[in-house]
């Protein structure tokens, strides 16, 4: 539009030329050596060239120049503003680009933030799967969970946690089978050796072959039911059992001086077979590694048993139980740290949870305890039983809110 400007301004400017030659009067609004003559075309008419000039006037509108030069040094030029309707359309245009870029910056924030917010959406649900796949619930798939239509990156890592879930899970299945064949295996052997120590003469020797024998058919047991518990394949056989009554009736079995306390009373649908194997490992755990007395505390839907000992170890407390691993530096003696491990299985398998904890030295739960330093008031271990006991198939019942 300048450009077209331009060259009007310098056909009207050589048509006025024209006409001062035959007239010798500028015509059409030229002016003979307009001292208003910007600086530029100044310079041009002193090359002998004829030029045109767009210079910015008030308001933003332009002014438009053209100059000729004549004989004998003057200059013949023409001066006028740009076309109102041509800055309507300029400033139009501007205004359209303002608001053109403003509305692409307004939704390119739009669209990155939806796009940023489903990204994230994502990534908090492929989180939340990994994490329950570390809680030990290996049937979770991060790439269901993520779901979609739109295939991104989330997608890719989805699909690799679900491939090294599924190697996991491959690993431990073989290692289990391993433990639970050479533990199958070992049980005849064992229970050969063991009746063979039973016709040994009397004698101090026999007693201790004897009770070698009978300790590597325990461990063989435990081995296999560990290997049980691994693969998930457990159920419970439910009953409806007055706890605190049970729990007392089965700790004065295991030992009359340990005293229990009913705090409230409460029946639970439970297995009471998988209930006194937790109850008899953890106060056989109890006797082995803590200190006398040992308290059993009944309320509600809880067990809790503690010990007046050095506490739990900190890597206990830390990573939770471990097979083989008791936290002592003397293994003599010590058990095989499967106690704790079976009965946090069985507790898994009732739907219950079990915790472990340090006690004060007043009896009060104690930080500097917690991290199983020595001097700690005792060990706590607690059975949070559920409200609602697992179905046979292993799953829960759904509730009907009225």
């Amino acid at each position: 539009m300048l450009d077209n400007a331009r060259e009007v301004q310098l056909e009207r400017l050589l048509f006025a030329e024209r006409m001062y030659d035959s007239t010798n009067e500028p015509k059409f609004g030229t002016k003979i050596n307009d001292p208003g003559l910007p600086y530029e075309l100044r310079d041009k008419m002193r090359q002998g060239r004829r030029a045109t000039y767009v210079e910015e006037g008030a308001n933003g509108v332009p002014d438009v120049w053209a100059a000729v030069p004549m004989g004998n040094g003057t200059v013949l030029s023409l001066h006028s503003r740009f076309a109102d309707r041509s800055a309507t359309i300029m400033q139009d245009l501007d205004r359209s680009l303002i608001i053109g870029s403003a509305s692409v910056v307004f939704g390119g924030c739009a669209l990155g933030v939806l796009i940023g917010g489903q990204l994230s959406r994502r990534l908090r649900r492929a989180a939340g799967a990994a994490g329950r796949v570390a809680e030990g619930y290996t049937e979770v798939r991060v790439g269901d969970a993520v779901g979609g239509v739109v295939r991104d990156e989330t997608d890719d890592l989805a699909r690799a946690v679900d491939a090294l879930t599924d190697a996991l899970n491959e690993r431990i299945e073989a290692e289990r089978r391993v433990t639970a064949d050479i533990a199958h295996e070992l049980r005849t052997p064992v229970t050969g050796l063991l009746t063979a120590a039973e016709l040994l003469p009397p004698g101090r020797p026999s007693e201790l072959v004897r009770d070698r024998a009978q300790a590597m058919r325990t461990l063989v047991e435990d081995v296999l039911e560990v290997a049980r518990l691994d693969s998930a394949s457990e159920r419970a056989e439910l009953q409806e059992i007055a706890l605190g009554e049970f729990v007392g009736r089965r700790v004065a079995l295991v030992d009359p001086e340990i005293e229990v306390t009913v705090v409230h009373e409460s029946w639970v649908s439970t297995d009471p077979r998988r209930l006194e194997r937790i109850l008899g490992n953890l106060l056989a755990n109890a006797a082995k590694h803590g200190a006398a007395p040992v308290e059993v505390t009944v309320e509600g839907r809880i067990v809790r048993v503690r010990d007046h000992g050095p506490g739990f170890p900190g890597a206990l407390l830390r990573d939770g139980p471990s097979r083989f691993r008791t936290g002592a530096t003397d293994r003599a003696g010590q058990g095989h740290g499967l106690g704790l491990t079976i009965a946090a299985g069985q507790a898994r398998v009732l739907g219950a949870r079990l915790t472990f904890r340090n006690a004060g030295p007043e009896g009060a739960e104690d930080a500097e305890g917690a991290k199983g330093s020595a001097g700690a008031g005792g060990a706590i271990a607690v059975l949070w039983l559920p409200e609602h006991a697992p179905t046979t198939t292993g799953s829960f019942p759904i509730l009907k809110i009225p």
